[in-house]
């Protein structure tokens, strides 16, 4: 599968995105966790588009290619959503599925709730039911150096604990090599949206069929909890996947074929 990669100006600033599949598919945004790239999506874009999807995988701003939003690192989930939203209708895109992880879980439930006529279905996955999960307090305490290790470390092996037992060691080791190349004071602005990004009253709103996806070993989030997010979300149903941490698209094998599933489950295709 040839991924092509473009740049397209969203908000002032220019973005990086890569997409595959057939430009008349049904398209699938995949929205990347926070720190992260596109790059999460890679087996995704390599293998949904022979189902019959075209993937969409933006780097959010100031991530991997794409510049920084122009007012610098975002702390404001609300506003990769409308970032994403108007991503989009650069690229002409009317409906489309919405899936992401961690942020990109919130960050899609929160486009989903503002647009309800733009997604076809919405998998959500790691996507935590409220803010205040985490302190915003110590993670800007964090943006220090002097005040904790190595930030590069820290991704480094928190990635190696985020990962559920399901990851052999050499696919885990990858992935925290990976997910280390990420810049740690974007990263740390991410998850202070995540701590203080508030859904509010957008679930309610989302009209489409939603699929919440947690991991069972998630230390992140008690999938229990997390899935208590369904009593806000008209249709929706929960995946508890075993074996599995924090990042399912990085570490259920065949990733695609069970999202081709999902989405298929969903009955939403144009």
């Amino acid at each position: 599968m040839i991924v092509d990669g473009r740049y397209v100006e969203v908000d002032g600033a220019t973005a990086f995105v890569a997409c595959a599949g057939e430009a008349d598919a049904t398209p699938v945004l995949c929205v990347h966790t926070a720190g992260q790239t596109g790059e999460q999506w890679r087996e995704v874009l390599l293998d949904l588009p022979a189902t019959g999807y075209r993937v969409i995988a933006p780097d959010l701003p100031g991530h991997g290619r794409s510049d920084p939003a122009p007012g610098g690192p975002v702390s404001d989930l609300a506003a990769y959503a409308r970032w994403c939203g108007e991503l989009l209708d650069a690229l002409g895109v009317e409906r489309a599925h919405l899936v992401g992880c961690s942020i990109g879980g919130r960050i899609v439930l929160d486009l989903a709730g503002r647009r309800p006529g733009l997604p076809l279905a919405v998998v959500a996955m790691a996507a935590n039911r409220r803010e205040g999960m985490v302190s915003p307090g110590g993670l800007r305490r964090e943006l220090e150096d002097s005040s904790s290790p190595s930030r590069a470390d820290r991704t480094y092996h928190g990635t190696l604990a985020s990962l559920g037992t399901a990851v052999g060691p050499d696919r885990a080791e990858l992935l925290a090599a990976r997910h280390r190349r990420e810049d740690p004071i974007v990263t740390t602005s991410d998850l202070i949206g995540w701590a203080d990004h508030p859904l509010g009253e957008l679930p309610a709103a989302i009209a489409a069929s939603v699929r919440l996806v947690c991991g069972a070993e998630d230390f992140w989030l008690d999938p229990a909890v997390a899935a208590s997010l369904k009593e806000q979300i008209p249709n929706c149903t929960v995946c508890v996947l075993e074996g599995v941490g924090h990042y399912p698209m990085e570490e259920v094998g065949d990733f695609a074929a069970v999202l081709a599933g999902w989405l298929a489950a969903a009955g939403a295709d144009r």
